[in-house]
């Protein structure tokens, strides 16, 4: 191999070597994955938060089964819309472990009508105060979530209306995907046992038993 062929073999290795090098740091540079920021896995979700959200609920109101309010079973389907805002903050307490508080107020659409007695009902609004606990995942907050939980309603018995309030209990569980340094995506699901109120209606003083399932879309911005 003459002299001509071991410069170009070695003009060769070094661009060759060049060129990984650039490409491992381009490599390194590079988001994993375009659209969702890094919170830097230690602390990078600490802080309060206030967001709004969109979600869809369907449930039951269920009477006593000595009630005679709902004349085609003992409970009442019930689905519709749902729009609230929340008030929350996060601590990170260990390595990877966040726990959190969060309250929420909402706006309801969710409701069921029974045509062959007129029996209508429908829950007016919904609440909650939280705990969470989550995994702090660089850009994914993964976490559970429980707490009490009220909701307004309003039980309607040919154009005779009751309202009363319900408190009980909900849990689900969530995740949050960073967006920017201060805003994330929040998809939750919840379920709420609101429990028993009774509604003073001229068919029947009903003992009415008030349970949900929701699925949330919010954005939440850290302040």
């Amino acid at each position: 191999m003459n002299r001509f062929s071991l410069s170009l073999l070695a003009g060769v290795a070094v661009l060759s070597m060049a060129s990984a090098a650039s490409a491992a740091d381009l490599l390194v540079q590079q988001p994993s994955m375009p659209g969702f920021v890094d919170m830097g896995g230690g602390g990078g979700w600490d802080g309060a938060y206030v967001g709004g959200f969109v979600g869809y609920g369907f449930g039951t109101a269920t009477q006593d089964a000595a009630d005679v309010l709902f004349l085609v079973d003992d409970e009442l389907d019930l689905s519709g819309w749902t729009v609230g805002a929340t008030l929350g903050a996060n601590f990170t307490v260990a390595q990877g472990f966040i726990l959190g508080a969060a309250g929420d107020i909402a706006w309801a659409g969710i409701g069921g009508y029974e045509s062959g007695n007129g029996v209508d009902f429908d829950v007016n609004w919904t609440g909650s105060f939280r705990g969470k606990a989550g995994f702090d995942g660089g850009a994914f907050m993964p976490y559970l979530t429980a707490g009490l939980a009220f909701a307004g309603a309003t039980g309607s018995d040919n154009g005779v209306d009751s309202t009363q309030v319900h408190f009980g209990w909900t849990a689900g569980a969530g995740v949050e995907v960073a967006v920017a340094d201060q805003i994330s995506l929040d998809l939750q699901y919840r379920y709420s046992d609101y429990g028993t109120a009774e509604y003073d209606l001229p068919a029947d003083n009903a003992e009415l038993d008030l349970s949900t399932h929701a699925v949330t879309a919010g954005v939440n911005f850290k302040f």
